[in-house]
């Protein structure tokens, strides 16, 4: 009674066999970077990410023997175009991160009244269609990663997506229960096109690519996966991601909100799962980088050898003595959205060394883990008892302290960094029998350790930091989407 998982991040990709005991065993990597041919610029070639999950998924049934469904989840609102008849991408990839559809995001804004962001698959859906030659004349399919590799393992039997990937694509309705037609009208966008909504939870398809033709059985995207594999699947429950960026999760319920548009705190309404045809919900706060500014203390200022390298530095001083850091390299996300916002350090003396720079990053994305924190209670009325996290910077005793103090909740760290496997797995499990309710998935919960508050970080402190950090590019602080 094991699942297979297929789980494809921003920059590599891994299969993995689920035991009913929640052991992940026979995990298969393959590192799969995307591309910058200009800045602004994110793509992937489609074709390859094909064969490297066809590799990683037989390799990983070879070792953990047969399955009794496979789950798919991936980075979402990725955009890839592909000829219906052929199988054969007509373009690479679009990354969630791509930016060339920032004017077309404004210009549907003024002519249309829609509220779509460059991330989102909508415009550039629009763009693929308007710039490859000839793609207005072709049979295409469209589909985030999700469909792609659902596609690749039914050998193209199966067009689908789950409404956890369709609500952030920016074309579904209110409601995320079916496409929007209007909106397809607007950009240009064939509803042809489009991949059948099913549950993430549920039967939908063979894998007939792989050994045994297992069940498809979940489709789910990353942070909601990263949500469930946390077992936050009672409202209240929330979880933070803290890998390149960062991203807080809040299960709220069953109750729909009231739009699909951010919010007054700067989240957004997202469905966190569907199973029988009835919709669970949720709140998502961004902190648009996270572990990059470790990576930038390592690659471009050279003061670390590795990221694993700041806990140990960190250390070596209690606290950082004045030095205040705004991790705000690419901006700001929830609640501030300043695109035009940078990266900001306050409060440097001729002591100022080496440690006191690493711990201060360290508390500046504890800090922004608390604002995310802040926002989704403000906007939902839910109280977080407890925050759960992930991510590769859930690995690390000092920054896990610092948001333990920034935050004043306990911490909780998943056993598993990549939490996205293990609820992908969880929601196949459902489909299939391995698991029978979403009770056993909360009571599953086994978390790593706990780090309960020790001090206090000054918040208030923190808040006149931002102050100084955002307009900076007054442009970009302009842009609202």
């Amino acid at each position: 009674m094991s699942v297979l998982v297929v789980d494809v991040g921003t920059s590599g990709l891994r299969a993995a066999v689920m035991r009913p005991d929640g052991e992940v065993i026979a995990l298969h990597y393959r590192p799969f970077p995307p591309s910058t041919p200009f800045p602004g610029l994110v793509e992937f070639d489609a074709t390859a990410m094909a064969t490297a999950v066809l590799e990683v998924s037989r390799a990983a049934l070879a070792d953990g023997g047969p399955v009794e469904g496979v789950g798919i989840t991936a980075q979402r609102a990725s955009t890839i175009l592909w000829d219906r008849t052929t199988g054969e991408p007509i373009a690479p990839g679009l990354g969630w991160q791509d930016l060339r559809t920032v004017i077309d995001c404004i210009v549907a804004k003024s002519e249309h009244g829609l509220a779509l962001a460059p991330n989102q698959s909508a415009t550039k859906i629009a763009w693929l269609l308007n710039n490859v030659p000839g793609a207005r004349d072709r049979d295409l399919c469209f589909g985030t990663v999700d469909t792609w590799v659902a596609w690749v393992l039914s050998n193209g039997t199966v067009h689908a997506t789950d409404h956890t990937n369709a609500a952030v694509t920016g074309l579904t309705q209110p409601g995320a229960t079916e496409w929007s037609p209007t909106t397809c009208a607007a950009l240009g966008v064939p509803m042809a096109l489009l991949p059948r909504l099913v549950d993430t939870s549920g039967v939908f398809g063979e894998a007939l690519a792989l050994p045994g033709s297992p069940p498809l059985a979940a489709l789910v995207g990353d942070q909601q996966g990263s949500l469930v594999g946390q077992s936050c699947v009672r409202p209240g429950q929330a979880k933070i991601t803290f890998g390149t960026g960062g991203m807080l999760d809040l299960c709220t319920g069953r109750s729909a909100p009231s739009g699909n548009h951010r919010t007054a705190e700067g989240t957004f309404p997202i469905v966190a799962w569907s199973r029988d045809g009835e919709l669970t919900w949720g709140a998502e706060a961004i902190m648009l980088s996270a572990g990059t500014n470790v990576e930038w203390l390592v690659s471009d200022l050279g003061i670390l050898g590795s990221p694993a390298e700041s806990h140990d530095v960190a250390a070596q001083c209690d606290t950082s003595d004045g030095v205040v850091y705004v991790p705000a390299l690419m901006g700001l996300g929830t609640p501030y959205w300043d695109y035009g916002a940078r990266g900001t350090l306050l409060g440097l003396t001729r002591g100022s060394g080496r440690p006191q720079i690493t711990r201060a990053v360290l508390e500046g994305v504890a800090h922004r883990g608390a604002d995310l924190v802040a926002a989704a209670e403000a906007d939902t009325g839910h109280t977080v008892p407890t925050l759960r996290i992930d991510g590769g910077m859930s690995e690390n005793p000092t920054f896990v302290q610092a948001l333990a103090n920034a935050t004043g909740k306990p911490v909780e760290v998943s056993r598993h960094t990549e939490a996205t496997t293990v609820g992908a797995a969880y929601l196949a499990g459902l489909a299939v029998g391995v698991w029978s309710t979403f009770d056993d998935i909360a009571e599953a919960w086994r978390p790593r350790q706990v780090v309960e508050p020790t001090g206090s970080l000054d918040r208030t402190q923190w808040a006149e930091a931002v102050s100084r950090s955002r307009g900076w590019i007054p442009d970009l602080s302009a842009l609202d989407f």
